[in-house]
C-alpha cells in the first residue's frame, strides 16, 4: 500500500512536470519543470529533438533491458531455485552482441551528434554583430559596432548590464535574471558574437538556455557564436562558469523584439544612452501589448 501511494504521488508529480515542460516558461526556468526549456532557434530545436526523440528513447530502452535483465537474473538463478551454479563461463554470442550493439548504438547517436556541433560551429554570415565582454566585477559589457563607431574603432553604442536591484523589480521582471539594462536584438535575425573577458579579469560563461548556446568568455582570446531566435520575447540566461563570489549574481537578459521596435530602440540608444533607450522601448512594447503594465 504504502508503495502505490508512492507510486501514485511520484505519476503526479511527472504529469504536473511534464506539463510545465511543454507550457510557455517566459524565456526562464520555472518551478516543477522537466525537461529543457522551450527553444527559439534553429540549434536549440535540433538540441530538444536530439534529446527528447532520439537520446530519451534510447536510455530508456537500456534502462528496462537491463532491469529486466537483473530481475531474470535474480529470479532463475537465486540459489534457491538454482542451487547448484552453472560452470558455464563463455558464451560466444552473448559476447558478440554485448560488443556489437553498443557500437551500432554510438553510430547511431553520433551522426545527428555530428550535424548538431556542425550547425553549431559553422557561423554563417551575420545580420548584425555584438560583442560580450565578460567583467572582473561580474557583469557583461556589451558593443554594437554596427550601430557606428568612433574615431578610434571602439563602438559608439555601449553600454555594461548589471543584475537589477530587488527593489526596482517590475511586473514582467525576474530576480536574480532581469538586468538594469537588457541586449536587444531583432527577430529572425542572424547575430554574431564576438565574446572574451576583460584581460585583467577571469573566464565566464555567457550562456542562453532557450537559444541552445553556451560560449566562454576567455582573457585575451576571442570566441565566436551566433544565435537567430525566432520568437519575440524575453530571454535570460546567467553565466555558467564558476568565476567567483558573485557568480549567481551575473545575469544576461535578452529582449527579442520586431525589426522596427529595435530600430527605434536603436535610433533612441545612440542619442540618449542605454537607460533612456530602455525605458523607451519598454514603453513601446507596453503599448504593443507585449509587456504587461506594473
Amino acid at each position: 500500500m504504502r508503495f502505490a501511494k508512492l507510486w501514485a504521488g511520484s505519476a503526479v508529480a511527472l504529469a504536473l512536470g511534464a506539463g510545465a515542460s511543454m507550457a510557455e516558461t517566459g524565456g526562464h526556468a520555472v518551478p516543477w519543470q522537466m525537461g529543457l526549456q522551450p527553444g527559439v532557434t534553429p540549434v536549440a530545436e535540433y538540441i530538444h529533438w536530439f534529446h527528447n526523440y532520439l537520446l530519451l528513447p534510447i536510455i530508456t530502452v537500456i534502462t528496462l533491458f537491463v532491469l529486466g535483465l537483473l530481475i531474470y537474473v535474480m529470479v532463475k538463478f537465486n540459489a534457491k531455485a538454482h542451487p547448484v551454479p552453472s560452470k558455464t563461463t563463455h558464451n560466444t554470442l552473448v559476447e558478440v552482441l554485448w560488443t556489437v550493439i553498443p557500437i551500432i548504438i554510438l553510430v547511431v547517436i553520433a551522426i545527428p551528434s555530428f550535424r548538431l556541433l556542425y550547425l553549431q560551429r559553422d557561423v554563417p554570415k551575420g545580420d548584425m554583430t555584438i560583442k560580450v565582454i565578460g567583467n572582473p566585477s561580474w557583469n557583461w559589457t556589451y558593443e554594437y559596432p554596427d550601430l557606428g563607431t568612433n574615431d578610434d574603432g571602439s563602438a559608439k553604442v555601449s553600454f555594461t548590464s548589471y543584475l537589477k536591484a530587488k527593489d526596482k523589480l517590475e511586473a514582467n521582471d525576474t530576480w536574480l535574471l532581469s538586468t538594469d539594462v537588457p541586449v536587444v536584438v531583432p527577430v529572425n535575425k542572424v547575430v554574431r558574437l564576438h565574446v572574451t573577458s576583460d584581460p585583467e579579469g577571469i573566464i565566464h560563461a555567457w550562456t542562453i538556455p532557450a537559444f541552445g548556446m553556451k560560449i566562454d568568455a576567455i582573457p585575451g582570446r576571442l570566441n565566436e557564436d551566433w544565435f537567430q531566435a525566432t520568437k519575440e520575447g524575453v530571454y535570460y540566461g546567467q553565466c555558467s562558469e564558476l568565476c567567483g563570489k558573485d557568480h549567481a549574481f551575473m545575469p544576461i537578459e535578452v529582449h527579442v523584439v520586431s525589426q522596427a521596435d529595435f530600430d527605434a530602440w536603436a535610433a533612441k540608444i545612440k542619442t540618449a544612452g542605454a537607460d533612456e533607450a530602455r525605458d523607451y522601448l519598454m514603453a513601446l512594447l507596453k503599448a504593443e501589448g507585449q509587456v504587461a503594465q506594473k
